[in-house]
């Protein structure tokens, strides 16, 4: 199960700096004027966990594999991108596709950085992309509407969709995004209508070098907007980013980390927030060929669990031998932690645990 985040926000705030530096790659061009990204560009990066190393250790597995996130960088989008300004909406079927979007706001003031909006105001920047977002899904759901109306003359089962997109509209109208209709009962058939404006939303606050602890009054005013909407944000420097990812050794970023006051990456802390977002968890698998990272919907059962792995897992699930990561460390292994009474024989309603270390046994 892999994550895939599209990372969106006006030009010049630093969004693909921050995405080139997430990914280590120059792909995304950044230059100081508008559209310098033409196409999407799309980067898998590893999602850090110190975890999957410690259990290598202890198991002696010959490799590690972690679980990744996909991050899919769109161009700049501006006033009027709903109605072809600029670029156009051409992008904004690339942001259908993703799981969650990356919202890059600009908080840092820079004479030799333009800001297509004459000055820096994060509030005014987000709402308009936010309203580029909602425009194109009125005038996506509007053109869906007649053909489903005459379809549905035959086929009384796409009432439901049509009352649906009519409830989305209306929300729209407002001015607010259609994941403030979104409830559990209705997720999925949301989900099925494919808008943008549906998906959840974590605020990335680009910062300078200097305002990378403390912040500034311009990412006070978008951590008390993101609480507002219960939407996730996290303070991050692409600059520094960009610093970190030119180092070669982990020891190197470490100490580089330390010596500004920091204790994680922005990549670290963007995927945290994401996971939180998404409602997500990761779990274990460890043994001599590999420790290996899963990511799963947080609640999933055992056998759906074991299904990410493979179907077969699932179908001929029989139980979970589980031991939680922290009494795989304590223990010295399965073998200690089995000894010590640390290792569950789970069934089939047992629901799995960020970190659980996990061995399915199963019939195929």
């Amino acid at each position: 199960m892999e994550l895939r985040c599209g990372i969106v926000g006006l030009p010049n705030v630093g969004k693909s700096t921050l995405f080139n530096a997430l990914t280590q790659t120059a792909a995304a061009e950044a230059a100081n004027y508008p559209f310098c990204t033409i196409e999407p560009n799309v980067g898998r990066v590893n999602v850090p966990d110190h975890r999957l190393t410690e259990i290598a250790k202890i198991a002696g597995s010959a490799q590690i594999i972690p679980t990744q996130i996909e991050f899919v960088d769109i161009a700049g989008l501006v006033r009027g991108a709903s109605k072809g300004e600029g670029l156009g909406n051409q992008f904004l079927s690339h942001i259908r596709e993703v799981d969650a979007i990356i919202h890059v706001v600009r908080c840092f003031e820079d004479e030799n950085i333009v800001h297509v909006e004459g000055n820096v105001d994060p509030i005014r920047d987000a709402e308009i992309i936010e309203l580029e977002l909602i425009l194109a899904d009125m005038d996506s759901l509007e053109k869906r509407l007649p053909n489903l109306e005459k379809k549905a003359k035959q086929n009384k089962e796409l009432l439901a969709e049509i009352d649906l997109i009519n409830q989305v509209l209306d929300v729209l109208k407002t001015g607010k995004p259609a994941r403030t209709l979104v409830t559990p009962e209705n997720s999925k058939a949301v989900k099925a209508l494919q808008i943008i404006t549906s998906k959840p939303v974590l605020y990335a606050m680009n910062v300078s070098e200097t305002d990378v602890n403390s912040g500034n009054t311009a990412t006070q005013k978008m951590l008390k907007k993101a609480a507002d909407e219960n939407a996730e944000c996290v303070m991050i420097s692409a600059q520094i980013e960009s610093e970190i990812a030119a180092l070669e050794s982990d020891e190197e970023k470490k100490e580089f980390l330390e010596s500004i006051g920091l204790t994680e990456t922005g990549l670290a802390k963007l995927i945290k927030s994401a996971y939180h977002l998404l409602g997500l968890i990761t779990y274990l698998t460890v043994g001599p060929k590999e420790a290996r990272a899963w990511t799963i919907n947080k609640g999933m059962s055992a056998p759906q669990a074991a299904g990410v792995i493979h179907t077969d897992f699932e179908k001929g699930f029989i139980r979970a031998e589980t031991v939680a990561f922290d009494d795989y460390i304590k223990y010295n292994g399965e073998t200690g932690a089995r000894d010590a009474g640390k290792l569950r024989l789970e069934g089939k309603e047992y629901i799995v645990n960020d970190g659980d270390i996990i061995h399915f046994r199963f019939n195929t």
